[in-house]
Formats: C-alpha cells, sequence, structure tokens
C-alpha cells in the first residue's frame, strides 16, 4: 500500500496541527493553573488584610468609647465595634456590603481623639487594604481573560475550577492616610526589582532636572496609567526603561511598599509605591519608549551587587529604596518561591 505525495502533506499537516493544539492547550492549562494559585494567594491575602483592619477598628471603638465621652461617641464607638465582629464572622459572599459598612464608619472617626500610634496603625492597615485588594482583582482580571477565550472553553482546558470573583469595595482616602503636607501632585507606582542570574540588581542612575548635581540610583518602574493594573504598569515600565519585554505572570509580589514625599521638576510628590521581584538572564538595558522627563534625568544603568550599592551610597549617590543591599534577599527568595510574598512597608 503506498500513500501519494499529497496525502503524505495532508497527514503531516494533520499531524503539525494536533500538535501545535496540544501544545497550546499545555502551556495554556499551566498559565490558567498559576493564575488560579496566584488568585487564591490574593484572596487569602486580603482576607488577612481585612482581618487586622477588623482589629484595627475594635481598638480604635474601644479608645473612643472609654467612660465619660458623650452619648453619641459611645454610640459610635459601640456601632464600629459591632461592624468589626461581623466582617470577622460574615462569609466571603457577604463580605463586600460589611466591610463597606465598616470603611465607611471608620471614615466617620475624628483621629485628633487617637493616640499617634494608633492613628498610624490604622492608616496601614486601611492601606494594606487597598493594597490586598488591588492585587486581588488585577490576578481574578488577569484569570477571567484567559478562562473567557473561546477556546479555552470550548476545550474545558480549566476543567472544573470555579471561576474567581472581584471584590469592589470603596477606596477611602481617609484622614488617617494623608500626610499632612499640601502637595502637587499624588500617585501611585509599580516598581521592579529586577534580578539577574547571578542575584545582582539593575539599578538606573538619574537626578532631579531642576538639580543635575545630586544623582541618585532607582529601581525600574514609574506611575500607574488611569485604568491600568499594577502588573501591567510593572511591564510596561520595564520595557520603556530597559527594552526587555518581561511576562506579568513571572513578576512576584508586591513585596514591599514604600511611601515618599519629595520633589522632582519642581513639584512635590507622593508616590505610594508597590514592588515587585523577577528574575532575568542578564542583558543590556536599550530604553525603548522614555517619556520627555525621563529623557532628560536617566542617565546611565548598572546591575549592582549589594557591595555596589553600599559603595554607591558610601560615595554620596544614594540609592532608593534605602538599604536596597540588606533588601535583597527577600527579593531573590520571593522568586525562587513558589507562593506570593505578604507585602511589608519598607523606607
Amino acid at each position: 500500500m503506498t500513500f501519494s505525495a499529497t496525502t503524505i502533506l495532508v497527514l503531516a499537516l494533520i499531524a503539525a496541527l494536533v500538535i501545535t493544539i496540544g501544545v497550546w492547550a499545555y502551556t495554556t492549562a499551566n498559565r490558567l493553573d498559576r493564575l488560579h494559585v496566584r488568585s487564591d494567594q490574593a484572596r487569602h491575602a486580603l482576607d488577612a488584610a481585612l482581618a487586622r483592619r477588623s482589629v484595627v477598628a475594635r481598638s480604635v471603638a474601644t479608645t473612643i468609647g472609654r467612660p465619660h465621652a458623650d452619648s453619641e461617641v459611645v454610640e459610635q464607638a459601640r456601632r464600629l465595634a459591632a461592624l468589626a465582629d461581623r466582617a470577622e464572622r460574615t462569609s466571603w459572599r457577604d463580605r463586600e456590603t460589611v466591610e463597606n459598612q465598616l470603611a465607611a464608619a471608620l471614615s466617620a472617626v475624628d483621629i485628633e481623639t487617637l493616640p499617634p500610634q494608633l492613628v498610624a496603625e490604622l492608616a496601614d492597615a486601611e492601606a494594606r487594604v487597598l493594597i490586598a485588594r488591588r492585587f486581588h482583582n488585577d490576578a481574578v482580571r488577569d484569570t477571567l481573560a484567559l478562562r473567557t477565550r473561546r477556546l479555552v472553553r470550548l476545550l474545558h482546558i480549566a476543567g472544573t475550577a470555579p471561576l474567581p470573583t472581584y471584590f469592589e469595595i470603596a477606596e477611602r482616602v481617609t484622614p488617617a492616610a494623608s500626610t499632612g503636607l499640601e502637595v502637587d501632585t499624588v500617585r501611585t507606582s509599580a516598581r521592579v526589582v529586577l534580578l539577574d542570574e547571578n542575584d545582582r540588581v539593575l539599578l538606573l542612575r538619574g537626578h532631579d532636572p531642576k538639580v543635575p548635581d545630586v544623582p541618585f540610583w532607582f529601581t525600574i518602574g514609574g506611575g500607574v496609567d488611569p485604568g491600568e493594573t499594577l502588573r501591567a504598569a510593572a511591564i510596561r515600565e520595564l520595557y520603556e526603561e530597559t527594552g526587555y519585554p518581561g511576562d506579568s505572570s513571572m513578576l512576584r509580589g508586591p513585596l514591599w511598599r514604600r511611601v515618599a514625599v519629595f520633589p522632582f521638576n519642581g513639584e512635590l510628590i507622593r508616590s505610594e509605591e508597590l514592588f515587585f521581584a523577577l528574575r532575568v538572564r542578564n542583558f543590556t538595558p536599550e530604553p525603548a519608549n522614555l517619556t520627555f522627563i525621563e529623557r532628560r534625568s536617566i542617565t546611565g544603568s548598572k546591575w549592582c551587587t549589594p557591595e555596589d550599592i553600599a559603595d554607591l551610597d558610601h560615595m554620596g549617590e544614594t540609592v532608593y529604596p534605602y538599604h536596597l543591599d540588606q533588601l535583597l534577599p527577600e527579593a531573590i527568595a520571593a522568586v525562587a518561591a513558589d507562593h506570593e510574598p505578604e507585602v511589608r512597608s519598607i523606607r
């Protein structure tokens, strides 16, 4: 029995198509698995952040509801404590409603009546909830985007895993979260601790356009555009500043949160910075799409060891974030771990 050349060609094309679909299905299933793991971890992190806020809210209620307080404040304290208790006991399905009520009750508290330590704890708890919610919804968005593709649904690549759902609570800017300074710009920034195979971090060298004689070093990253997710912003900034096309699913974090108020180009800026970690093969950075201000302010780059960072500090060229040489082991551990790190505040 012999086959014609046409038959062999058709069979080869069919085999190539089957192999291509198989490879695509395998890689898509692996990516979906990573996305579901990320969604689950983000939900656990959000639950932990909400639980911590409930604990702080109960402390606030105890403080404002002290003896000899007027009846309105006592009633406010009782409601706040009741909402905190209810938030801890409510099922996830009804959690949004209760957490929004708790956020509204916390916003109504006069922080001038609270001790400074408690104000700081409240601000930190609120910030952690906002960060955890953003990353939870980012993870859900990425998972749903892949789950709802037609081929993924037709081939049942996701199996029987339930669809993740968004968690919508109001992002309130409360008095406890303010800086007390008159700033010109408030922004959220996504930053990347970019590590190579030798555990060196890529830093950019730059200066304030208004103060060109004072150089400093900083990690990859920049402000989040309206409607943009933090992970998307991190990957965009990575490409614009280095030319490297990163994969958002490979980012670990956020592992650090830093709030900085600083002058730049004649403005006073308040920036909430969220740091991701990413490991790549060493490459030579070639900026792909710098803004006008970035072209004026970024002057170089360098892959740095902790010793290099310490040397730069000793030479008077500040490295941001502070003590990055001591922080690098955390980033190295984060990219090697199979779970997302818990975000913590740094300077």
